[in-house]
């Protein structure tokens, strides 16, 4: 599995969740993850989660940092479950770098960040199938300005200033867990 941080700001608008996108624009043939930083704004027809079109709720942040994960020849269920892990994995990160100054949990595949006794929504997060592959994307908020709920980010909230380092760290350690459970398939013998 490789990674990439992009270093252009790229705006998500939810059709980078695609077969190939990682392959067609940074090269990257085979299970990937990428990110990147950039405005999000996903509208109500490019949502993958039928929950947040059938409620009506578009996502919006003014600056995010968005982890985009291809891998093949897993099912949908495994993707998810790897969607949980990783955010497990950004919850790690984020203590090693807030240590207890803030209470975060992850509730399913959302993370939210106790501020001033408020729970606010950090991510948004969503895992599919392609006809090829199965995708997750991954989205952190840096500036939540405009977000439809109650918001926090990165910078604005936690002072997380340097958000390639976090997030080259998040990369590294998914890829690392990815290639642990590979070996712990491969290492024993059926029963």
């Amino acid at each position: 599995m490789e990674s990439k941080f992009v270093d252009e700001e790229i705006k998500y608008i939810g059709s980078q969740l695609a077969p190939h996108w990682i392959y067609k624009n940074f090269g990257i043939c085979g299970d990937a993850i990428v990110s990147f930083i950039g405005e999000m704004d996903v509208k109500l027809t490019e949502m993958v989660d039928i929950e947040d079109v059938l409620t009506n709720s578009p996502i919006y942040s003014k600056k995010m940092v968005s982890f985009i994960i291809e891998q093949f020849g897993i099912s949908l269920s495994e993707c998810v479950v790897r969607q949980r892990f990783l955010m497990c994995i950004i919850i790690e990160e984020l203590r090693k770098i807030v240590g207890d100054k803030f209470k975060i949990r992850r509730s399913g595949d959302d993370i939210f960040v106790n501020i001033d006794g408020v729970d606010k929504k950090l991510s948004v997060s969503i895992a599919t199938q392609s006809i090829t592959s199965c995708l997750i994307h991954t989205g952190l908020n840096i500036d939540p300005t405009g977000a439809p709920v109650d918001a926090c980010g990165l910078t604005t909230d936690l002072g997380i200033t340097d958000v390639e380092t976090f997030a080259k760290n998040v990369m590294k350690r998914y890829i690392e867990e990815d290639t642990e459970i590979s070996e712990a398939t491969s290492k024993v013998r059926g029963v």
